[in-house]
C-alpha cells in the first residue's frame, strides 16, 4: 500500500480572488481532514505573496485520495476554484512498514 502525497501551490490572479478563496479554506480544510484516510491537509497563504497558497497533503492510499478528490469536485470549494492555476506534484510513497 501506497501513501499518496500532493504538494505544490494554489495561485489566484488576483488579491479579490485570493481573499474569496481565503474565505472558503476554513470549511474545505475541515471536511477534508474529516475524510477516513487523510493524514494530513494543510492549505496555507503566503505572506509575501498573498495570492499563492500553498498546499500539502497525505493520504493512507490512492482509493483516500481518489474518494478526497470526488467527494471535493462536487463542492463549493470546487466551483469556486474552478479554473485557479495550480502547480502540483502527486507522488505515491510507500507506506513505512512495521518492525517486528
Amino acid at each position: 500500500m501506497s501513501r499518496v502525497k500532493l504538494s505544490g501551490f494554489l495561485v489566484c490572479r488576483s488579491l479579490e480572488e485570493a481573499d474569496r478563496i481565503s474565505g472558503l479554506l476554513a470549511d474545505h480544510i475541515r471536511l477534508t481532514r474529516a475524510e477516513p484516510g487523510c493524514l494530513r491537509f494543510e492549505v496555507l497563504r503566503s505572506h509575501a505573496d498573498p495570492c499563492r497558497f500553498a498546499v500539502a497533503e497525505t493520504f493512507r492510499d490512492r482509493a483516500a485520495f481518489d474518494a478526497h478528490q470526488s467527494r471535493a469536485a462536487a463542492t463549493i470549494w470546487a466551483r469556486a476554484t474552478k479554473g485557479i492555476p495550480r502547480d502540483y506534484v502527486i507522488e505515491e510513497e510507500p507506506a513505512a512498514t512495521e518492525r517486528r
